[in-house]
């Protein structure tokens, strides 16, 4: 397998410690979880999603452990402007705060709480099981395009996190590119559902959840694939990633990093692990992976 030359990273106009990211919604909730992260090997950490008021999320069951992959429907639960306690602890360190609201204003006005300490942005507008939020909007590009420029008003990096569940996501992408989005994250979850066949029930309380993990990885890479071929700006790659091979991988398509979020269920040191077997003194340069599977 190709091995990496480890070197100082910046995606986006972030600096951070390697090219393996903690993505939004796993672990996020509060500053000591977050610094368990970075402890064991993540080069960031995007928090959970922050949204303009508190939310206690759907009725449980809000989590199913597949054979190879996990389905959610949390509803984006979240302390709002309380979050900013905990980001309070973390000052200094590589954290991007995942956002999310029903209009550009609510997204600019949830941008000013921690503008002043976040490293970056992440605009969630791909959660697919909260009504109002995330791909609701996040289908249509103009909307996208004005959440985008919202935030940018605050003088921060800004991530926008993209939905699969679209026809064609190249156009979301040019869009938050066009509102100057400093990166792209793809993807989000894909939405999906399971039936219990003996309770003769869905088996998630929201019936329709999101499904990450393995199973969609090869929906991530050729969302990644399709977006450096439309896009200029950097790619993070996101879905299914548990495997150093998988970020290279992710890398020949074009992402520039890989968020990690579903495969810390079976592996909770999952980024040292990678890292172990990414990384080498007599590595590669990344610059001469990412995208080279462009033909």
């Amino acid at each position: 397998m190709i091995r990496l030359k480890q070197e100082p990273v910046k995606i986006a106009g972030v600096p951070v410690r390697n090219h393996l990211i903690l993505a939004a919604g796993v672990l996020g909730t509060c500053a000591s979880s977050l610094s368990r992260m970075l402890r064991q090997g993540a080069g960031a950490v995007v928090t959970k999603s922050i949204g303009p008021e508190p939310r206690y999320g759907h009725a449980g069951p809000c989590v199913v452990v597949l054979e190879d992959g996990v389905l959610n429907a949390m509803g984006l639960p979240n302390p709002s402007k309380e979050f900013e306690q905990e980001l309070s602890l973390l000052e200094g360190e590589p954290v991007i705060v995942s956002i999310f609201g029903g209009n550009p204003d609510e997204f600019h006005e949830v941008a000013g709480w921690f503008a002043k300490k976040a490293q970056a942005f992440e605009l969630n507008v791909s959660c697919p099981h909260a009504s109002g939020f995330g791909a609701q909007i996040g289908t249509n590009p103009d909307v996208v395009k004005a959440c985008t420029e919202a935030v940018k008003e605050w003088k921060k990096p800004v991530w926008v996190k993209l939905t699969p569940n679209v026809t064609d996501i190249t156009a979301i992408g040019k869009a938050a590119e066009e509102g100057g989005a400093d990166a792209i994250v793809a993807i989000n979850t894909v939405r999906a559902m399971r039936i219990s066949t003996g309770l003769k029930r869905p088996v998630l309380g929201n019936v329709y959840g999101g499904l990450s993990g393995k199973a969609i990885f090869p929906i991530a890479i050729r969302s990644v694939y399709e977006l450096y071929e439309a896009c200029t700006i950097p790619i993070v790659g996101c879905g299914g990633v548990s495997s150093a091979e998988d970020v290279i991988e992710m890398m020949m398509a074009g992402a520039q990093g890989v968020e990690i979020g579903s495969a810390i269920v079976n592996d909770p040191d999952i980024f040292r692990h990678i890292s172990e077997k990414l990384y080498a003194s007599d590595g590669v340069s990344p610059k001469e992976i990412v995208g080279c599977a462009h033909v």
